[in-house]
């Protein structure tokens, strides 16, 4: 009954959110465009696109939904009265429906034919190699810094599909890994034993044996064949390696490779002569396409299906642990027991308490938040020669502070609006000391309760405060950039060309301060609109200094951490901002949807996916910002559980 009613309430939400006349379907050439031609049309044509948008181009519905996830902002816009701009002549009550449910509309139609999104075929990122090794053999293997950097996706992430290619470069570092990470188990005997659980050898009788029969029989079967033995090492690895079972033409392969080393070794007496045929197959699994890339069988038909179990399974790990099912995962897939009722949230509940979860709150949040940037010594992040305190030690310090802190949040606090603000922080003693908190002790990270509001949530972290400013300063404008992409998911426009940059004349700074620098540059026309989001929002940030320490002046002038938003609301520092933030719910829900999903999928989201990111963004707000409850949610949706043939054909058709 749960599970119905949560279904339920998001069919609810999600008719809600997509609020459009049942009765009424406003026709685009004769009813919509007149209005877009009415206030829109001006500053949106073919000759002055406005912000680079140009909104006459679209002349025909088709091409709205072309375009839909563009057409979702101009939407947004709308709801938010942004657009018309204050200098222009609103919108009355019946255009402003017009072009609210009429669009709306239009996107509505064009997605009730669900699509779950591509077969995704990609290479396991660095991070899941490492992991995947680890827990596969036991080695712990730095790929992240062994192999070739790789770029991230649509989505921001490094297990994109789109940025996973695959080198001859790369091809090298995986023969050379798989030969280290062999010679390493062969060399433990904890770990080969692990592995290799029993030393193969033939006993006098059965190599007498062995040797005499085939002198009388052809059909005579070996008494203790290695091959025997070698199928019991070989097939289990690299069934666990490929996350799935075996063919047999695999395990033909497997014990045909063996058997070539095995019988080109004569003089070398067993087991060493056995193991070390073992581990050249080991070495084959690890270069295999099947242990380097995440495959999934293409459906035969044109319409979606279901995940098999064992693909499933392997979404389900590489979400939550960056790596391969572990044994219950793989067994539960094994008898087709994963997506029996109740299974799901079971397991999503044993991965989330498992210690194997702190990876994807490290993975997921350093690269939500960009602050990767503090393990890069080659950052330009605040200089040392001004902010001597700013060590690699901090930096690294810093870093553990944020992904502790999320990983308390989604497996203590349970509630995700704790990000936003919090009254607390995970520090050890030489951040805490760094920050000026007081009464924390040892080399350890704990949660420590804050005095003061303003460092709580992730804009007080160190990490963020640094990897959003200058070397030589802080930069309102990249903070309060950061606050509406990487918080509230809004992105302003690129500025226009040859916009004048701040003078960086320290003595300037320290006489007037940022905030007057900034209302002198947005009495540029040009520049006003979109500084006016950006610059209040990293203003209320300013009493974090570059390093990420607090300040509460600029040489000679104290720091004015005031501001007004768009709204009207008017705010004085962090906390008060936190505040405000606080009841952006809706957005903040929508944003922590998207980059869930595209990091789930390893893809970018498109267009197809709005009725999921809908759908987990309702169960977000339904469900208090639950963390348990959302990521079952998200690892039910559509995009996550079904695979269609050929998406990106269908794609370019709805195009």
């Amino acid at each position: 009954m749960p599970l119905m009613k949560s279904y339920i309430l998001l069919a609810i939400a999600t008719l809600i959110i997509f609020r459009v006349s049942a009765q009424e379907t406003l026709d685009y050439t004769t009813e919509i465009i007149p209005v877009l031609d009415k206030h829109c049309y001006s500053c949106h044509n073919t000759g002055n696109p406005k912000g680079g948008v140009n909104l006459k181009r679209y002349e025909e519905e088709g091409r709205i939904v072309k375009d839909g996830q563009f057409w979702l902002k101009v939407v947004d816009q709308i709801r938010s009265k942004e657009m018309p701009p204050s200098n222009k002549p609103g919108l009355n009550e019946t255009d402003y429906h017009v072009l609210l449910d009429g669009i709306n509309g239009i996107l509505l139609k064009s997605l009730e034919k669900r699509t779950p999104g591509k077969v995704i075929i990609r290479r396991l990122s660095h991070t899941e190699y490492h992991y995947t090794v680890l827990d596969l053999t036991g080695v712990n293997f730095d790929a992240v810094n062994r192999f070739p950097a790789d770029g991230s996706g649509g989505g921001g992430f490094d297990n994109q599909g789109g940025s996973l290619f695959f080198t001859p470069l790369k091809m090298e570092r995986y023969y050379d890994a798989s030969e280290e990470i062999v010679s390493r188990i062969f060399e433990d005997p904890e770990k080969w034993n692990e592995l290799v659980p029993e030393d193969y050898r033939q006993n006098l009788w059965e190599r007498f044996i062995n040797w005499l029969m085939p002198l009388f029989s052809d059909n005579f079967k070996p008494l203790n064949p290695p091959e025997k033995a070698a199928e019991e090492v070989l097939f289990p690895f690299a069934s666990k390696a490929y996350r799935r079972l075996l063919k047999t033409e695999e395990k033909e392969k497997f014990i045909a490779l063996f058997s070539t080393v095995y019988y080109s070794r004569p003089e070398d007496p067993d087991p060493q002569k056995f193991n070390r045929s073992i581990a050249e197959v080991f070495k084959a699994v690890l270069i295999s396409p099947s242990f380097l890339y995440k495959m999934e069988e293409e459906p035969l038909g044109p319409d979606p299906i279901a995940l098999g179990d064992f693909e499933l399974a392997t979404r389900l790990s590489f979400f939550l642990w960056s790596s391969m099912p572990d044994d219950e995962l793989f067994n539960l897939a094994m008898e087709g027991k994963l997506q029996a009722p109740g299974e799901i949230e079971n397991q999503v509940k044993r991965m989330l308490n498992d210690p194997k979860s702190e990876r994807f709150s490290e993975s997921f949040v350093s690269q939500w938040l960009g602050i990767n940037k503090l393990k890069d010594a080659n950052a330009p992040l605040a200089d040392l020669v001004r902010f001597p305190e700013f060590t690699p030690s901090i930096r690294e310090a810093m870093f553990k502070e944020t992904t502790s802190f999320f990983h308390y949040v989604m497996t203590e606090s349970k509630n995700f609006l704790d990000l936003i603000n919090s009254d607390y922080s995970f520090l050890n003693e030489e951040l805490a000391t760094y920050y000026g908190i007081d009464g924390v002790k040892g080399s350890d990270f704990k949660k420590v309760m804050l005095a003061n509001n303003s460092r709580g949530g992730f804009l007080g972290l160190g990490s963020v405060q640094a990897v959003t400013s200058l070397p030589t300063r802080t930069s309102p404008v990249l903070r309060g950039k950061w606050v509406l992409e990487e918080i509230l998911g809004t992105s302003p426009p690129p500025p226009p060309p040859d916009v004048a940059e701040l003078p960086e004349d320290e003595s300037l700074h320290e006489d007037l301060g940022l905030k007057a620098l900034l209302e002198k540059h947005r009495e540029d026309p040009a520049c006003q609109s979109c500084h006016e989001k950006m610059d209040p929002l990293g203003l209320g940030l300013e009493n974090f200094g570059a390093d990420g320490k607090w300040r509460d002046s600029y040489g000679n002038t104290p720091i004015d951490p005031t501001g007004v938003l768009t709204s009207g609301e008017t705010f004085a520092g962090p906390a008060e901002l936190k505040n405000l933030l606080m009841k952006e719910k809706d957005k903040f829900a929508r944003n922590l949807s998207k980059k869930s999903l595209s990091f789930a999928i390893g893809r970018g989201t498109t267009f197809t996916d709005e009725t999921a990111i809908r759908e987990l963004s309702a169960s977000l707000i339904e469900n208090e910002f639950n963390p348990d409850k959302f990521i079952t949610a998200l690892v039910q949706s559509y995009p996550f559980r079904m695979k269609i043939k050929d998406f990106q054909k269908k794609v370019n058709e709805i195009d």
